[in-house]
């Protein structure tokens, strides 16, 4: 066993299995819809369609910070075992998430001083967060120190990608993302969003275009100009109940990279998924620098 305990959030999408196959530490995420409280259960239970389904009928989800407290349960066991923890985290830039967690850590360090813990601030949510959870873990997984695995996170974070396009603004708009005026101008040209996840942590709007077959051809282009090595890469392609649009991603992505290694296709999760809806379609990778 390592003297540390791996931890991350449940905002990073990462498929349950992942949870159940490796010795990983999930903080569960609340979400609310209809004034009932749910906990992200990264797919265990199927429900991805019904809660896309509810949103389409005019269902709308409330996402909400983890209380310092709850962080505190988490990692007191941890300490109180002898162990540190490293907390693999979703951007600052995004949520005042982390800032509990810090909270919560100085809290304990108060009652266990002989105790360390770090937070690497990943600049990532969804897959870009998974995608590096994976690849520290394996690091972990190794026996790699845990001051070994953090330095390996900050130093290839942002090689960590994501460019998506929503179907309907009024989700972005309804989370602050974009004005009303723009969300209306925008449905009445069907002009649709490519967005990515910047340098420093924040959702870019990097261009727009016209009608969801272009937006469709432009994230596989991005995709082809920022991916590394092809035949090494893992793709990944999430999808808002899009599943015939990420269909067709997944095939221009084989147009556009020749010899491109796995692609898989996986629901985005509801924390996520309130804030940019229904429809939406993603292509995460590791690859170059993000250039924004």
């Amino acid at each position: 066993m390592n003297s540390y305990a791996f931890f991350t959030d449940s905002d990073s999408d990462l498929p349950f299995r992942f949870v159940d196959e490796l010795e990983l530490n999930m903080v569960y995420m609340p979400y609310m819809v209809d004034g009932k409280e749910y906990f992200d259960d990264l797919g265990r239970n199927g429900r991805e369609k019904e809660f896309f389904d509810a949103m389409r009928k005019g269902a709308a989800p409330v996402t909400s910070l983890l209380p310092t407290a709850a962080y505190e349960e988490y990692f007191e066991p941890v300490f109180a075992a002898g162990r540190d923890i490293l907390f693999v985290a979703f951007s600052s830039q995004l949520s005042g998430t982390i800032q509990n967690i810090y909270a919560a850590r100085e809290e304990l360090l108060q009652r266990y001083p002989e105790r360390r813990m770090i937070v690497v601030d990943t600049l990532s949510i969804s897959l870009p967060q998974s995608i590096l959870v994976l690849k520290a873990h394996e690091l972990y997984r190794q026996g790699k120190t845990m001051d070994e695995v953090a330095a390996w996170l900050e130093e290839n974070k942002s090689r960590s990608q994501a460019f998506f396009t929503v179907d309907d603004l009024a989700y972005l708009r309804r989370g602050g993302r974009i004005s009303a005026v723009a969300a209306t101008v925008g449905t009445m040209l069907d002009l649709k969003p490519i967005i990515t996840e910047g340098k420093n942590g924040k959702l870019l709007s990097t261009d727009k275009v016209r009608g969801r077959k272009q937006a469709l051809r432009t994230l596989a282009e991005l995709a082809a100009q920022n991916i590394d090595d092809p035949a090494e890469a893992e793709m990944y392609v999430l999808h808002a109940d899009a599943p015939e649009d990420a269909d067709r991603l997944a095939q221009l992505l084989r147009e556009k990279i020749p010899g491109l290694g796995n692609i898989s296709t996986r629901y985005v999760g509801p924390v996520i998924g309130a804030h940019c809806g229904p429809g939406t379609v993603a292509v995460c990778f590791f690859g170059k620098e993000r250039p924004y």
